[in-house]
């Protein structure tokens, strides 16, 4: 605001400015700490809120959706975090171990073949996948009901985003159909090979960076690119020879904020505002929100015991699955990859060519996408 220079007797009060000013400063920076309070108490919030999800998919209510369009919208632009291709501490281990006890191969990059199967997917097999799940003939327990938000835009785009933990079972069922979505929109030029840890099913996995495997500490970034989606993944990272362990919202917010990476950061705030964060695995697929995992996949059905196929599978074992689908576990991978295809086609007005499948079309239209 301009002042014009006062002539005659009258002056302009600038003691009555000063004050207004000092006024209008604490109102603001009261403002300021009361959004900083809320948040926090978001954050507490999130901590008592942990039960240790991982023991349970995400089918989840939609009851509270209309209630987190109203969260604040994120469009911000920014890099993103990209992570080293090894950590010296934390080496590839080449030993050879009984199941339940693995760590064969972990952190190893995937060579070309199996990063292949993860890009480039044939298109047939998602659309047979999906038309399985129409039709009821996927036996194992495949489906989530998504709460929409509003989506966080960075750079212009849509984005991922996936808050998880190495050693939670559901989360290492959960990134096989991730990263075959993902391959859809966009590759991989880097993904590595991992387990859920031995207390929770010692089950092979993928990996989105090299983890911190044998202390607390977060893996943050991964080597996606796409043109029509962002991918913001944050790995909560305990001793893999424990059982599920997760750190509590704060610290992972600490040292994400110790990254000064603002997408990071936002896109950490963004999960603290929905305040619906329970346990792991925890996506936004651009406009939908899903508090846990898509589907239970630990086999060619569904588990009765706590003895899991999948527990006695190697990686080779899952990508030679994957590569050729012809039972049951391949099938549901392709199929809760097409849950997540068929949100991520919706929040970006189904612009990418995997969109125009007839199965994902359904898809969106039986799930109100």
């Amino acid at each position: 605001m301009r002042y014009k220079k006062n002539s005659g007797k009258s002056k302009i009060p600038y003691k009555g400015i000063n004050v207004a000013l000092l006024v209008i400063i604490i109102a603001l920076l009261a403002v300021t700490f009361s959004d900083i309070n809320s948040l926090n108490a978001k954050i507490s919030s999130l901590q008592s809120n942990v039960t240790l999800l991982s023991s349970q998919p995400g089918s989840v209510s939609a009851t509270n959706g209309t209630s987190l369009l109203s969260i604040k919208s994120y469009n911000i632009n920014g890099s993103m975090i990209v992570p080293n291709t090894s950590l010296p501490g934390f080496p590839v281990i080449t030993a050879n171990a009984s199941f339940g006890q693995r760590l064969t191969n972990i952190n190893k990059p995937l060579n070309s073949s199996y990063l292949s199967v993860i890009n480039n997917a044939p298109d047939s097999y998602f659309e047979t996948a999906g038309l399985m799940l129409l039709n009821g003939s996927i036996n194992n327990n495949v489906g989530v009901t998504p709460i929409k938000v509003n989506p966080f835009i960075l750079n212009g785009k849509p984005t991922v985003i996936y808050l998880g933990s190495i050693t939670c079972v559901f989360c290492g069922e959960n990134r096989w159909a991730m990263a075959l979505a993902l391959g859809r929109f966009g590759n991989f030029s880097h993904l590595f090979e991992g387990y859920s840890s031995f207390g929770d099913h010692d089950l092979p996995t993928l990996y989105w960076s090299p983890s911190h495997y044998n202390i607390s500490a977060e893996d943050l970034g991964n080597f996606y690119s796409s043109k029509y989606l962002n991918f913001i993944s944050i790995d909560d990272a305990m001793p893999i020879t424990g059982g599920f362990q997760l750190n509590s919202p704060a610290l992972i917010q600490q040292r994400i904020n110790a990254t000064g990476n603002v997408p990071y950061k936002d896109a950490f705030e963004f999960i603290a505002r929905l305040n619906n964060f329970q346990g792991t695995p925890y996506t936004i697929w651009g406009k939908y929100n899903v508090p846990g995992a898509d589907a239970v996949d630990f086999g060619n059905s569904t588990p009765t015991t706590q003895n899991l196929t999948l527990t006695y599978m190697t990686h080779k074992d899952v990508f030679n699955a994957l590569s050729k689908p012809s039972d049951q576990f391949a099938w549901t991978e392709y199929a809760a990859a097409d849950i997540y295809i068929a949100m991520a086609c919706s929040s970006i007005n189904n612009s990418a060519p995997i969109c125009t499948l007839p199965a994902i079309q359904q898809m969106e239209i039986k799930g109100g996408y």
